[in-house]
């Protein structure tokens, strides 16, 4: 008897030395319960007085705490007088994101009032999509501005019936509608500012909407408008299209979207600060009339071609207008003017010559265009 009491001690005994640690499954992981301090002999026959100890809890750990959100305050609002200048911004999407900027510039003048006239994906090409002369028009039937700013030509790169984009005939189609939608604002008496198109992150996108603006520089020239050439303010020190530049306060920032078009909310109110240089011709706080500042308005020049001239071709048209005597000798005739296919005899100079002098030249008037024969030995 005592050998079958001590065999059955014994086999207890080593059963619980070599019993190995509970496991269970949890969502088909294999999971190792804690083990508890191992059972003596006296524990196996006679029990414990001792409580197993249970595992620790353990605690969630702490959610992190959510970021601090600073939302700045919305600029007071001002009443506008009911006089205010109503300044009409024109144009494709370009025209939105400018809109935005020169609200936000004029936000606190009582004496201006922005108002946009965008049509998205609009230009001078598509006309059977969007008419912006017909546009234009119902707009000063209605008279819906007083000063027009114009940003425009990012869809122009497009056939104009069965011409090629860019191709001559193409040119001369597209500056005649540049011209016909100036002579109605200039006929309206409407003072314009056309900004011109800023590089493009593509390559050749950008080299034709650099020929593209040259044309609208051209016209706005022509036809009096004030031009406000942006394209030197979006480039990095290389002359290359850049998405960064600075801001306002001279910082670093991103000023181009990331479709390598439009801009970002500090590339348009930078556009918007130059507008606003070439507004100050026609806008100081409501204190000045708005004029067109025409020299030719009302004599036998007003409707002739005027291409950007300085020198002696500038002081000949001030002479027949009126605006400047000269010492010696009688004032040209307006027929002697340049014309667009008339004689160019008696002017001392030529109109092309002028509108292709090499870049640099004081007589470029940077046109952007340059001229195709080869410079003198020693010329600089």
């Amino acid at each position: 008897m005592l050998r079958v009491i001590v065999a059955l001690v014994v086999a207890l005994t080593v059963s619980a030395v070599s019993l190995p640690p509970a496991l269970a499954q949890q969502n088909g992981t294999i999971v190792v319960a804690q083990q508890t301090k191992k059972p003596t002999l006296w524990d196996l026959l006679f029990g414990s007085n001792k409580k197993q100890e249970e595992p620790p809890k353990q605690e969630p750990p702490p959610k992190a705490a959510p970021a601090a959100t600073v939302i700045e305050p919305p600029k007071p609002e001002i009443e506008k007088s009911p006089n205010a200048t109503r300044l009409g911004v024109l144009g494709d999407s370009l025209a939105i994101d400018l809109t935005n900027a020169l609200g936000r510039a004029h936000a606190e003048d009582p004496n201006m009032v922005v108002i946009g006239y965008p049509a998205d994906s609009s230009g001078f090409v598509r006309d059977d999509y969007f008419d912006w002369n017909a546009r234009l028009s119902d707009l000063l039937d209605k008279d819906a501005f007083d000063i027009a700013v114009i940003a425009i030509g990012i869809n122009d790169r497009q056939p104009i019936g069965e011409d090629k984009p860019l191709s001559d005939p193409w040119k001369a189609e597209y500056s005649a509608r540049l011209s016909r939608f100036l002579s109605q604002l200039r006929i309206a008496g409407k003072p314009v500012i056309w900004v011109g198109l800023p590089p493009m992150r593509q390559t050749s996108y950008s080299a034709a909407m650099t020929q593209i603006s040259s044309l609208q520089r051209l016209a706005a020239f022509a036809g009096g408008a004030e031009f406000v050439d942006i394209y030197e303010r979006f480039v990095d020190e290389n002359g290359a299209y850049s998405s960064y530049g600075p801001d306002l306060n001279g910082q670093n920032v991103q000023v181009r979207k990331s479709d390598g078009i439009h801009f970002t909310r500090a590339g348009a109110d930078k556009v918007a600060f130059y507008v606003d240089q070439a507004l100050k011709r026609f806008y100081r706080g409501g204190t000045m009339s708005l004029e067109v500042a025409d020299a030719l308005a009302g004599t036998d020049a007003e409707h002739m071609m005027r291409p950007p001239l300085q020198g002696l071709g500038q002081i000949r048209l001030l002479e027949v207008a009126g605006a400047v005597l000269p010492l010696t000798g009688n004032a040209p005739k307006a027929a002697a003017l340049v014309e667009a296919n008339g004689p160019q005899e008696g002017l001392g100079f030529n109109a092309d010559e002028m509108l292709l002098a090499p870049a640099g030249r004081a007589d470029a008037f940077g046109v952007g265009m340059t001229s195709s024969a080869p410079q003198e030995d020693g010329a600089e």
